[in-house]
């Protein structure tokens, strides 16, 4: 079906021209020439695309035309046309929420891109919804991928208990989907419109770990300037997910258990004592019970979290997952580049699903998408992916060569590996690349062909 654009100008020769290039690129026009009726137009919708200039003479603006669209429709992009030294006021458009904008005086081409990409952006957005609606009535829940017997077997526990202010612990090696699981059970309980907050335990240091749960006072110790809320506090009324909860200090374990029993909590350098109403979520890929047995771990606190448990198992386990798995980061990647999505080959599928994801899903989602950047055409195929072993490169390369090409080889296999993956993390920019590893553009560029990332030369 064409696209249905507003054209809002107040000048009646530009928009008549405006009218008649968008029409022989068989676009459907409606054309207004003040701002109130271009309001109103926007207001009842009915088009794909509006293209407004900035300055409308009286009765309002252009950025009237655009908070209007923006509150009425705001998936409907909005493009800004603005005369010379207005750009300050374009670069304002564009964080109200303005797609784009082409100054004065533009060319036909000009225009005819800029309505080609704000409406292929907006094609790709909506085609990425349906995908990702139809992953998840097939394979999913929420935002879990999980079409095999144990994911569904979380699925259920999470239908379960979500409703419930039951402690769950969640148990699971890392790039498992933790936190999904955590975010899922807060989601579909009663708390689901307060806080949900997400606390990493072991990345934060011994030092200010009890500052950072419980807040502190004023002149606490040492920098505390200002008294400060805890994430216990900032939760109230919400849910508190303690990610890796087997890396805590014993001292704080002994805190953390006097909150899930009293349900209160004390801020450091304070006698204050706060009550908090949080449902508590907790994670771990460690063996607690090989911990407690140790005396790392304390027997009390363990019990408390582990009123119900979730596991999750590895990808190597859920292989029957990474079909789908696989559409649903193509299709996140397709939209933040504003490109259509790749798929992946049955070959490549087959490759994905013999490889053996010691990083699981964390790590399937970065070879996932740095294929998807660097492949030629709308295919990727396993000569793609950067699929190695889960060794060292020195154990790669072994000892049966000798000291200076096991070097090198190492070397090659370390560039290959980093550039790789600096370029998915920067979406296959160079430059932005080059600026983020502090490498020359150029000689970033020369190790790209030396190492085979780019087949086209770029």
């Amino acid at each position: 079906m064409s696209a249905h654009i507003l054209i809002v100008e107040d000048e009646k020769a530009i928009a008549l021209a405006l009218s008649g290039l968008l029409r022989k690129q068989g676009y459907e026009i409606t054309a207004v020439h003040d701002a109130p009726r271009a309001i109103a137009k926007a207001r009842a919708g009915g088009f794909d695309l509006v293209l407004t200039d900035l300055a409308l003479g009286r009765g309002g603006s252009g950025m009237d035309v655009l908070s209007a669209s923006r509150e009425a429709h705001p998936d409907v992009p909005v493009l800004m046309i603005t005369a010379h030294g207005s750009e300050k006021i374009a670069v304002q458009a564009i964080k109200a929420g303005a797609e784009d904008y082409v100054p004065k005086p533009f060319d036909n081409d000009e225009i005819r891109l800029a309505v080609s990409r704000a409406l292929d952006r907006t094609r790709l957005a909506r085609e990425h919804r349906l995908l990702l609606d139809r992953v998840q009535r097939e394979h999913g829940f929420d935002s879990i991928v999980g079409a095999g017997g144990a994911m569904q077997k979380v699925f259920e526990l999470i239908r379960k208990v979500a409703a419930t202010d039951l402690t769950v612990l969640i148990r699971g090696d890392s790039g498992t989907g933790k936190e999904l699981v955590a975010q899922a059970l807060h989601d579909h309980s009663s708390r689901r419109d307060r806080p949900f907050v997400a606390v990493n335990c072991a990345a934060i240091s011994r030092e200010l770990v009890e500052s950072e749960l419980f807040g502190h006072e004023k002149g606490a110790f040492t920098g505390a300037d200002a008294q400060r809320v805890g994430r216990f506090e900032a939760a109230n009324g919400g849910s508190i997910f303690l990610d890796e909860i087997g890396d805590m200090p014993l001292e704080t374990q002994a805190k953390v258990l006097r909150v899930l029993q009293e349900r209160t909590v004390e801020r450091v350098g304070g006698n204050r004592t706060i009550p908090v109403d949080v449902r508590i979520i907790a994670a771990t890929h460690r063996d607690l019970e090989a911990e407690v047995q140790e005396g790392r771990y304390r027997q009390d606190l363990y019990y408390r979290l582990r009123v119900v448990e979730a596991r999750l198992p590895p990808l190597s386990q859920r292989r029957e997952d990474i079909p789908a798995l696989c559409d649903r980061f193509l299709a996140g990647l397709a939209v933040r580049l504003g490109r259509p999505p790749k798929k992946a080959s049955a070959a490549a599928l087959v490759a994905l699903s013999k490889h053996d994801w010691p990083g699981n899903v964390r790590e399937l989602k970065s070879a996932i998408e740095r294929a998807a950047v660097l492949a030629v055409g709308d295919e990727i195929e396993p000569g793609d992916f950067d699929l190695v072993p889960s060794k060292s490169a020195s154990a790669m390369v072994g000892t049966d060569v000798p000291f200076a090409e096991a070097k090198k080889q190492a070397v090659a296999y370390f560039e290959r590996s980093y550039i790789s993956q600096a370029l998915s993390e920067n979406d296959g920019n160079i430059s932005r690349t080059a600026a983020a590893i502090g490498m020359v553009r150029q000689s970033l560029q020369q190790k790209i062909r030396e190492h085979g990332l780019r087949k086209d030369g770029e």
